[in-house]
């Protein structure tokens, strides 16, 4: 027994080393093959994998030196992404803006083009040189006027409105053109006529539309007066007022410098008063019902005696007149026109002050006034004759004018 244990004994171990040889051996060339797979595997893209390893051992060089934190990248790159995101909306923005003043100014060249080949007057201010057409002007002022107001002319003539000369300086160094507004007559070439071209010919300071003057077509006089303007001046702005206002030219110029950015602005000095319903009264509204219930009041717009808009917008009435609608109150006409539109209305009540003392005490206490009258006759009170004393207690002075750079 006991020798057939130790031949057990002595065969196990030898058969046990023989077989731990052969896996050995069997493990070795296994090992060997994974190896040589895998080899060939790292050598078929050594690049890529360099590349990526030295990428990312490099980034993260990069963020153990520089102490930040990944999410700031982030962040970083948002806020790049952001301002690149803002410049190309503005720079949108500003193409828009281009390719709609082109638009304009191409429809406002057809309308101009259509009236010219319907056989319309030509007035002798739209018979402009090549070189007054390129001429760029701060702004065209329109004062109002009728055949039965020649005093009332000669009394602004003498007081804010430069004459000769000095109105064509007026012009060509400070970019501002002032006319009296006038149409025509019932019977065209009668004696009313006759004596206005008469007055032209003598001060050339007056504007001919090719309108039948009435004081019911006051809507239709404003219109025809900015589409006709726009035509033949080519300003930033576009002003008008009534003959029996005093206005100060270089304060104007002043306060509607101010708000040359802006392509669409309405300025005046807004009010919103009473549709008037009852018949025989003044400013009596036919259209009243389109307003609601009586009592109501009109939408907010400037009031008549003097008001400012700029050249996108005078374009606009130009190239839409025929189909923009005109109630009896000019001034409530063109608040309609523009009240559907992207357009910023600006009050400002120093175009709307009172005769002395109030403009007296304003100018004195440096606040001059633009335009001065009085409420209670939509216009001064008497204006030939008073006129000058609130030239001399209300005017700018001559200096200011001239000195005034825009």
């Amino acid at each position: 027994m006991s020798t057939m244990a130790w031949k057990l004994r002595g065969v196990e171990p030898a058969s046990r080393s023989a077989v731990s040889r052969r896996w050995t051996i069997l493990f070795c060339i296994a090992c060997f093959c994974a190896g040589m797979l895998f080899s060939d595997r790292m050598w078929s893209v050594p690049e890529i994998k360099g590349i990526s390893r030295t990428t990312r051992v490099d980034g993260d060089n990069l963020k153990l030196e520089s102490g930040c934190d990944p999410s700031n990248d982030v962040e970083q790159e948002s806020t790049d992404v952001y301002g690149e995101v803002s410049k190309t909306h503005h720079a949108i923005q500003t193409l828009d803006k281009t390719i709609s003043n082109l638009e304009m100014e191409l429809a406002a060249a057809k309308a101009a083009q259509e009236s010219i080949l319907n056989g319309s007057p030509v007035a002798g201010d739209l018979k402009i040189s090549e070189s007054t057409k390129k001429r760029k002007y701060l702004m065209v002022v329109g004062i109002n006027t009728a055949f039965s107001s020649r005093k009332r002319r000669d009394s602004v003539r003498t007081t804010w409105m430069p004459q000769g000369d000095k109105r064509k300086k007026l012009e060509e160094e400070k970019g501002i053109v002032v006319r009296f507004v006038i149409g025509h007559s019932a019977t065209s070439g009668g004696i009313l006529d006759r004596a206005v071209e008469a007055e032209d010919k003598r001060h050339g300071d007056i504007m001919r539309l090719d309108h039948v003057e009435g004081y019911l077509e006051l809507s239709a006089k404003t219109k025809i007066f900015f589409a006709t303007a726009v035509t033949s001046w080519d300003a930033e702005f576009y002003v008008k007022v009534d003959d029996d206002v005093h206005v100060n030219i270089g304060t104007l110029g002043a306060t509607l410098a101010r708000h040359r950015s802006k392509p669409r602005v309405y300025i005046g000095c807004m009010k919103s008063g009473p549709v008037l319903a009852q018949k025989g009264v003044r400013y009596h509204e036919p259209e009243y019902w389109k307003f609601g219930e009586e009592g109501n009041k009109y939408f907010r717009h400037a009031t008549g005696q003097l008001y400012a808009i700029s050249r996108d917008l005078a374009t606009y009435i130009s190239i839409n007149q025929h189909v923009l609608h005109k109630y009896v109150n000019e001034d409530v006409s063109l608040g309609s026109w523009l009240l559907g539109l992207d357009v910023e209305h600006i009050d400002d009540r120093r175009l709307c002050c009172g005769t002395p003392p109030d403009c007296e005490w304003k100018a004195q206490a440096g606040n001059v006034c633009v335009a001065s009258f009085d409420w209670t006759c939509s216009g001064i009170c008497k204006s030939a004759e008073r006129i000058k004393e609130v030239h001399r207690r209300c005017g700018e002075g001559e200096n200011a004018l001239w000195s005034a750079v825009f």
